[in-house]
């Protein structure tokens, strides 16, 4: 029996501990998505105990603790922060087979050098050993990114935002890249006349225009654009059900911002018919400046209508939804590729049942410009776990080129999240491994050795441009080998 979360966690055999240990564990980390906050990077953020940096934010340990009974007053309540950890604490051993399990007991492992198993019985020794070590210069929010190898992440930032973090971290030369990604999903979100009124307010404000009709409205929206490209950006990302690709003409578009801007609220189909031209401009914006777009489809949120008035968003209401994909992303990529204006872009599926929709989609619109133009992206949210990055690699593997992945992300907002690129890349190795072991793949560990590096690593550093990167990491990588 093999001990729990040893060296070897997730590796089968020796070939897949060769290419875990020898290949993929010192490779540095490029998180390209998260949500991280750059005001607590630029800061160097401390964090007071261990519930500020496990448990704020967290809706994954948030709806275990609900489905094992926990009041909401130790969840998002005012318990305190020792009360919250100790029912966290209370429902670990309930998530036996969640991912949580593996993540939790990771987490206190790689950044707390913690490897007793979190229990009621062991909670009040482990909270008081990681809140101490969160107090010394060595656990700031800077130095938790250290720890995990992290290189370069890529935030998620609004249009108006004024990136004054991210600036701040550019001048002082921070060893850690840290870039903002532009998500536009407040400036297409037209099913509310009131909020999609309010949202136009702040793009006026930030860019000191007055937005009296539709092209004024992408001129400041575009300059938006502009000043996060000079500022680093060089992603965009789009949160969404489904892409929009419903057909209209000019005259339409228009008619629907000045009824909405009238305060009127749209019909489902002219809201369909706003987002789709919304889409396309953000697309054509991206394929000029040479950006990387991305596409999170299939989340039904906020199921919780009760739930959402008392907490707001992102609180732990949302799953997969089960909306029709392939017919309005194929014609929304034909019409980019068509014009010639279609962006490298990586498209993330909640819903497992299309992962072979996904794998196929990406391969109508790889012209042979850029190995792996269009990527299928790694298993996210409900799917970055053991089974649902193994199915998403196998679908790859299958139907595309699993060589030229460009790997896993957290999409998270907390610190202590980066454990799961360490997952992702266990799980890789042992694909691998166990395939070569069982006579499937040629026994060449330095060929495919080489690719497991580049999908942990290479491939994102290429794929996304930032050569930059490469001045120290060949010589960190290679002191490992020796």
């Amino acid at each position: 029996m093999k001990k729990f979360l040893d060296e070897n966690f997730l590796l089968k055999n020796k070939t897949s501990e060769r290419l875990y240990h020898d290949y993929a564990k010192e490779m540095p980390i490029i998180d390209y998505h998260n949500h991280l906050s750059p005001a607590q990077i630029a800061g160097d953020h401390h964090f007071e105990n261990l519930t500020q940096v496990w448990l704020y934010g967290d809706h994954y340990k948030w709806r275990a603790m609900r489905a094992n009974g926990i009041d909401e007053k130790y969840i998002t309540g005012n318990a305190s922060d020792y009360e919250k950890f100790e029912k966290w604490a209370q429902t670990v051993p309930y998530t036996l087979r969640n991912p949580l399990y593996h993540w939790t007991h990771l987490e206190l492992q790689r950044y707390f050098n913690v490897y007793k198993v979190l229990n009621a019985d062991t909670a009040k020794e482990i909270y008081d050993e990681c809140t101490a070590k969160l107090q010394t210069p060595e656990y700031s929010v800077r130095n938790l990114l250290r720890r995990m190898n992290v290189k370069l992440l890529c935030t998620t930032d609004d249009p108006i935002d004024n990136l004054e973090y991210h600036q701040q971290i550019k001048a002082e030369g921070l060893d850690i890249k840290v870039l903002p990604a532009f998500r536009p999903d407040n400036a297409m979100n037209v099913d509310n006349s009131a909020t999609f009124n309010n949202y136009v307010g702040k793009v006026e404000a930030v860019t000191d225009t007055t937005v009296t009709n539709l092209n004024e409205f992408l001129d400041a929206l575009k300059t938006r654009h502009e000043y996060f490209a000079a500022n680093g950006c060089s992603v965009s990302d789009h949160g969404i059900e489904e892409i929009y690709a419903e057909d209209y003409t000019d005259e339409e578009v228009n008619k629907i911002f000045t009824k909405i801007r009238a305060g009127n609220n749209l019909s489902e189909f002219e809201r369909r018919q706003f987002k789709s031209f919304m889409l396309v401009q953000f697309a054509i914006w991206d394929w000029e400046k040479g950006w990387v777009q991305q596409y999170h489809l299939g989340a039904l949120r906020n199921n919780n209508q009760r739930m959402l008035r008392l907490l707001g968003p992102d609180t732990g209401w949302d799953s997969i939804g089960d909306f029709s994909q392939a017919r309005s992303l194929s014609k929304f990529l034909g019409r980019l590729d068509t014009d010639d204006k279609l962006a490298k872009t990586i498209i993330y599926n909640l819903n497992p049942a299309d992962n072979e929709l996904m794998a196929t989609m990406i391969g109508n619109f790889n012209d042979g410009s850029v190995a792996g133009k269009i990527q299928w992206g790694s298993g996210w949210w409900f799917l970055d776990q053991k089974d649902g990055m193994t199915k998403q690699m196998n679908a790859l593997s299958n139907m595309g080129l699993l060589s030229r992945f460009v790997g896993m992300l957290t999409d998270s907002r907390s610190f202590l999240s980066f454990p799961r690129h360490e997952y992702f890349r266990r799980i890789l190795c042992n694909m691998f491994g166990e395939e070569i072991e069982d006579g499937e793949l040629p026994d060449n560990i330095d060929w495919v050795g080489k690719v497991v590096e580049d999908i942990c690593y290479n491939n994102a550093k290429n794929y996304f441009n930032w050569q930059f990167l490469d001045e120290t990491v060949e010589e960190a990588v290679l002191s490992t080998k020796l």
